[in-house]
């Protein structure tokens, strides 16, 4: 089936943002047919630097295929390049309700944080997230849980375009299939290294998140550094021991193992050695990462080349998909 999902050209990419989606990309384009967008015309809602966009844009597509992304299997492009993207955002947002966007909880927490840039284009996110959904017919989107809720309004977008533009024959009719989110089935959300109660964010302090690309040095540092919490025991329960519950989590997700299996090798072992054992397993995992990360820093043209060629194989769906939906609301 055909999987959409895009990243914010904002910099690094921080363990959450891996372990929440990139890791799933990764398995998801062995099976599947994954388009996979750097989003800037979502970047602009919030405070952006102009003269940074571009290098912040070909650093994204470095991160993407660091980890793994595979321009042979994935087609992998720049939102802005398929002008459809803007156009089927607005056609979109013809038929969203108003209630609706003011209930989505990022643009709340957007809102909150960058009090001097509220502006309609962040109002308007979740519908572009819908029309780039959409746009490809995604069946499925791998997100982080903080992205399941604009899922769900791009399954009303497309329920509503069904059922106002689609033709009279049920299923066979529609334009638009209602896309499913895809959740990892642990760490959807990684918390903060220094408050495990608050989402792992790379708009904190850098002391908070570890980077896809930061240095052994640093990966030591701030594991070290992490909040723990009162007790000795390293046991998992998110209520009374956040600090080290979501520490285990990203031992198990790194290392493929469970949490009960990595609890019973460090019974009556301190904080410091499952910090020092975790802080090694980053290390190697993240290894690889840094390595292509430096390669592919000094290889501009080769990476807009894959950007290139991916936004030439976006467009052609992209087009596709546009015919029909002028045909459907009666603008062709």
């Amino acid at each position: 089936m055909r999987i959409f999902s895009g990243i914010r050209p904002t910099g690094n990419i921080h363990l959450g943002n891996y372990l929440g989606a990139i890791k799933q990309w990764i398995a998801l384009q062995e099976t599947n047919e994954c388009v996979f967008c750097i989003v800037d015309l979502h970047a602009i809602t919030t405070p952006y630097n102009p003269k940074e966009l571009q290098k912040n844009i070909l650093d994204a597509a470095a991160i993407y295929l660091a980890a793994g992304v595979n321009p042979e299997k994935s087609i992998i492009f720049t939102q802005s390049s398929v002008k459809e993207h803007a156009e089927l955002g607005w056609l979109l947002g013809t038929i969203t309700p108003m209630g609706e966007l003011g209930r989505m909880t990022q643009f709340k927490e957007k809102s909150k944080q960058h009090k001097d840039y509220i502006n309609a284009g962040l109002f308007n996110y979740p519908v572009l997230m819908t029309a780039d959904i959409l746009l490809y017919k995604g069946k499925a989107v791998p997100v982080g849980k903080d992205q399941e809720q604009h899922v769900e309004l791009a399954r009303t977008i497309a329920k509503k375009f069904n059922q106002k533009f689609g033709s009279p024959r049920g299923e066979a009719g529609k334009v638009f299939d209602e896309p499913e989110t895809i959740l990892p089935k642990a760490g959807a959300k990684i918390m903060s290294l220094q408050d495990p109660k608050k989402k792992m964010s790379k708009s904190d302090d850098p002391k908070n998140y570890i980077s896809l690309f930061d240095s052994p040095e640093d990966i030591t540092k701030k594991i070290m550094a992490a909040t723990t919490d009162s007790g000795k025991e390293i046991i998992y329960n998110v209520t009374k021991k956040p600090g080290i519950s979501n520490l285990l989590t990203i031992y198990s997700l790194i290392t493929d193992r469970s949490v009960e299996d990595i609890q019973r090798e460090f019974v009556k072992k301190s904080y410091s050695d499952f910090k020092k054992s975790l802080a090694n397993v980053l290390i190697n995992y993240l290894e690889p990462f840094r390595r292509k990360q430096k390669e592919l820093q000094t290889r501009d043209i080769y990476v807009k080349e894959i950007l290139n060629k991916g936004a030439s194989r976006a467009k052609i769906i992209a087009e596709t998909t546009m015919k029909e939906v002028r045909e459907k609301m009666g603008l062709a």
